[in-house]
């Protein structure tokens, strides 16, 4: 029923099936291994195995899934590629789209199965929250050593403290569904507990960032 309603929806809104032409979406892959964080036990130097840390989570960070939602423009990207949302579609004021083109409109609060596959569409992306990360937390185009300054700057990561950034990386819902993206689609490595866990870990040996 949910998807019935949901291709209901798509072609009221946009006169076509499901979604407007893109390209074929990716084969699903099982997920990447993460290091535990006790495969960093053997760094002697607290800073050194703090920034080795970090860098396993640049795993996660850096992969398409993550990056395709914290973009540098107004658009979110889509797919293993990286391509532009298609059909067009602009961040807004509050960063869950334009007026009469929300992400709501497409996008429920759950992964939705794609019965009637179009373009090679599996399954639409949903999260109760699901909406781009605000520009000042964007993410495309930055080495990871840029990208870890930004994560605790509190004017560029929502105003968290580094024990809330654990508890966001680790417990939030919307970033758990980057591994559980839907149908046909590649999860980032690892599962968010390990990846919480690295965060954990992280913070306790200084929250060091890499050079560069």
């Amino acid at each position: 029923m949910k998807s019935m309603l949901l291709t209901a929806g798509l072609v009221a809104a946009f006169g076509l099936p499901l979604v407007l032409p893109a390209p074929a979406q990716e084969a699903a892959a099982p997920a990447a291994p993460l290091k535990t964080v006790s495969d960093f036990d053997s760094i002697a130097d607290e800073t050194e195995r703090s920034i080795a840390i970090f860098e396993e989570t640049g795993k996660v960070l850096q992969h398409p899934r993550c990056v395709n939602c914290h973009p540098a423009g107004d658009r979110p990207l889509q797919n293993m590629d990286m391509k532009l949302h298609q059909p067009p579609v602009f961040r807004g004021d509050a960063n869950f789209g334009l007026p009469g083109m929300q992400c709501t409109t497409c996008h429920g609060p759950a992964n939705v199965d794609v019965v009637a596959q179009a373009e090679g569409i599996q399954s639409i992306p949903g999260d109760p929250n699901w909406h781009l990360a605000p520009i000042e937390m964007a993410w495309q185009g930055k080495t990871l050593a840029e990208i870890c300054v930004q994560i605790k700057d509190q004017n560029r990561n929502g105003g968290k403290t580094l024990a809330e950034i654990v508890e966001h990386m680790g417990k939030d819902h919307l970033v758990g569904w980057g591994w559980n993206p839907g149908k046909g689609r590649e999860p980032v490595p690892g599962t968010q507990e390990q990846f919480g866990a690295l965060y954990e870990a992280w913070a306790a040996t200084g929250a060091h960032c890499p050079a560069g």
